[in-house]
Order: structure tokens, then C-alpha cells, then sequence
């Protein structure tokens, strides 16, 4: 069973920073395409970032130039590095694994002052 833990969310500034993780258990994230998506209240599910085996990135056009979408293949583990923070970045965040099409449970991220 495949399993996708995100941790790392909470409340921050406008303007701020945030790294969320995920940690997959396996090796799926070695044999598979990586994604960040959001899904903000009363809005449909979005995607934010992804990355391939290849370490090749893609981003939304909303986050380019603040958001970093990174992998680390020996800790099983895919990053999400926040910056330049906006109140419209504020939703739950899933880590999905491309290939399976497995989620994690989501973490918040509110954007605030």
C-alpha cells in the first residue's frame, strides 16, 4: 500500500515562507512523476507543481518564480519550498504521486496577517 505523508503546513504572513514535504513510502517517488496541487475552499482541485524522474519541473503559472518543487530520491521525500507568500495561495495541499494516482491526506496552508 502506498502511502504519501505531507507535513510542513500552518499560518503565515503575507509574504512569508513555507516548505511543505512529502514522504512517500516506497520507492514510488524513484519510478514515478511527483505533483504539488491545492484546492481551495469552494474552488476546484489545482495543480501547483510537478516533477519528473527526469528532475524536469513544471509550475503553475500563478506560482512561477515563488514556488520550487524539489526532490530527494534517497529520503523518498518531495518538497514544496513557498515563497513570497499570498493570501490566494491559502488551501490544502496534496502530494500525488502521477503514476497510481495516489494522494496524502493534505496539509493547510493559510495565508494571513
Amino acid at each position: 500500500q502506498v502511502q504519501l505523508v505531507e507535513s510542513g503546513g500552518g499560518l503565515v504572513q503575507p509574504g512569508g515562507s513555507l516548505r511543505l514535504s512529502c514522504v512517500a513510502s516506497g520507492t514510488i517517488f524513484r519510478f514515478n512523476d511527483m505533483g504539488w496541487y491545492r484546492q481551495a475552499p469552494g474552488k476546484a482541485r489545482e495543480v501547483v507543481a510537478i516533477i519528473t524522474t527526469g528532475r524536469s519541473t513544471n509550475y503553475a503559472d500563478s506560482v512561477k518564480g515563488r514556488f520550487t518543487i524539489a526532490g530527494d530520491f534517497a529520503k523518498n521525500t518531495v518538497y514544496l519550498q513557498m515563497n513570497s507568500l499570498k493570501p490566494e495561495d491559502t488551501a490544502v495541499y496534496y502530494c500525488h504521486s502521477e503514476g497510481g494516482d495516489y494522494w496524502g491526506q493534505g496539509t493547510q496552508v493559510t495565508v494571513s496577517s
